[in-house]
């Protein structure tokens, strides 16, 4: 069965019932992944020959205690391409930002953007991109909160850390979907990206955000952004190799990025929010416990091995 249908037909996402049973001599840290995570331990066995001889209680006691810092994948909806596969049969889809490569395409989904498609593909060409990719038709332009259309989910690919309201976000979101609807998210993890040395991001600064109402990016987010960045390749960060390109002309980019920020006559696009699976399950499920937002975390699937995304499910619950 397809996660959509399963999702919508039974208002939860099937859990393997070994991993809600799993013994209390952990951490409490693994613990609380292994409620975040869904897991298939028949699939994590059979994936992985070394732990062939496991049975369900101790395939999902390993990947709690090694499997996921080994980015080990625990169940067969937890990679990029299996992930979509269960999105694209919902009838309608808004997608988030496409840039030059949908997630989603074909009559059932819309595009929104804060480009129109000709200055897409001009965009892409500027990054050396392949401008061939971008959708022919950005259905929406601007701000979420605009549109006054409904759908049965909503994709987003890399894009969550751009706003400068996440609040804003979410609850723009949530308005677009039906109680029992689904918002998809392809989410930069900090740790295996150029983000790898900005902390993580806290309830307390995403609150902050929203009570400023913020349309744009702050000084702070400039900076960390042109200044304290180092490399993108997932497969050093993996390695424990997370460059030197962070200590390289700190203080020349520091005052390039500031006279970036005074200056500027556009808006200025950059990171400001920085996840791991765990922490935006922790915020996502703050938010949506404090009323703040009505979407609730349902699945997360964590990074896998040399790669530096993972995915996420919220899911509108009122």
């Amino acid at each position: 069965m397809h996660i959509v249908a399963s999702l919508l037909d039974n208002a939860e996402l099937p859990r393997h019932d070994d991993l809600n049973s799993v013994k209390q001599n952990g951490t409490r840290k693994m613990m609380r992944m292994a409620r975040n995570f869904e897991f298939d331990a028949a699939y994590y066995v059979n994936r992985y020959p070394d732990l062939s001889h496991m049975n369900s209680q101790q395939a999902a006691d390993h990947f709690v205690d090694y499997g996921i810092a080994e980015g080990r994948q625990g169940h067969p909806r937890g990679s990029r391409p299996t992930f979509v596969e269960h999105i694209v049969f919902l009838e309608s889809i808004l997608e988030i930002g496409p840039f030059n490569a949908p997630i989603a395409r074909g009559n059932n989904v819309r595009y929104l953007d804060v480009l129109d498609a000709a200055q897409l593909r001009s965009r892409a060409e500027a990054c050396g991109l392949d401008p061939n990719g971008c959708p022919d038709e950005i259905h929406y332009l601007g701000d979420i909160a605009d549109i006054h259309d409904t759908f049965q989910g909503v994709i987003s690919s890399h894009c969550i850390e751009h706003q400068p309201d996440l609040i804003h976000h979410l609850n723009g979101v949530a308005k677009l979907l039906p109680v029992g609807g689904f918002y998809f998210l392809y989410i930069p993890d900090k740790r295996y990206c150029f983000d790898h040395f900005l902390p993580e991001s806290t309830i307390a600064e995403i609150i902050q955000a929203h009570e400023e109402q913020r349309t744009t990016h702050v000084l702070r987010s400039v900076i960390e952004h042109h200044a304290l960045l180092t490399h993108n390749d997932a497969r050093r960060h993996w390695a424990g190799d997370h460059g030197v390109e962070h200590f390289e002309n700190r203080v020349s980019k520091i005052k390039w990025a500031i006279d970036h920020y005074r200056n500027a006559e556009e808006y200025i696009d950059v990171h400001t929010w920085y996840f791991t699976p765990d922490n935006f399950w922790e915020i996502m499920s703050m938010l949506y416990q404090g009323g703040m937002s009505q979407l609730k975390p349902v699945a997360v699937y964590p990074t896998l091995r040399d790669e530096l995304e993972f995915f996420a499910i919220l899911k509108r619950e009122v």
